[in-house]
């Protein structure tokens, strides 16, 4: 969301690994869309995000960009056998969603575990 965390991580030298879920979109907000509102996307594609890696690299970071299923575990061994902080860009589908997540204003009791909304418990 910001950059502020690069450099800190940089000038301290915190080895805390970073990993950004790519899917081009605001995908939390994104995956509300699909799910609340029938797809109904507004304001969350960007198109012009930066090039990550590259990014990162300028901070004096390990930058990784893991496009393929296959390069996962090796990106994630890279990051973490670095001295120091590193950032890993997995790029995912665009549709890609993340679970379990809980619907605004529910509780855990009502966590979406699967891919269709309409598994909330009620």
């Amino acid at each position: 969301m910001t950059m502020c965390e690069l450099a800190t991580l940089a000038e301290n030298k915190i080895p805390v690994k970073l990993a950004i879920i790519n899917n081009g979109y605001l995908g939390m907000v994104r995956q509300w869309q699909e799910a609340f509102y029938s797809k109904s996307y507004v304001a969350t594609e960007y198109s012009a995000n930066p090039d990550f890696v590259k990014l990162a690299e300028a901070f004096g970071l390990l930058g990784i960009r893991v496009s393929e299923r296959n390069e996962v575990a090796s990106g994630i061994a890279k990051a973490m056998d670095f001295d120091g902080p590193a950032l890993i860009d997995f790029r995912v589908e665009q549709e890609e969603n993340v679970y379990p997540f809980i619907p605004s204003g529910m509780s855990v009791a009502d966590i979406i575990e699967g891919p269709r909304a309409e598994t909330v418990k009620k």
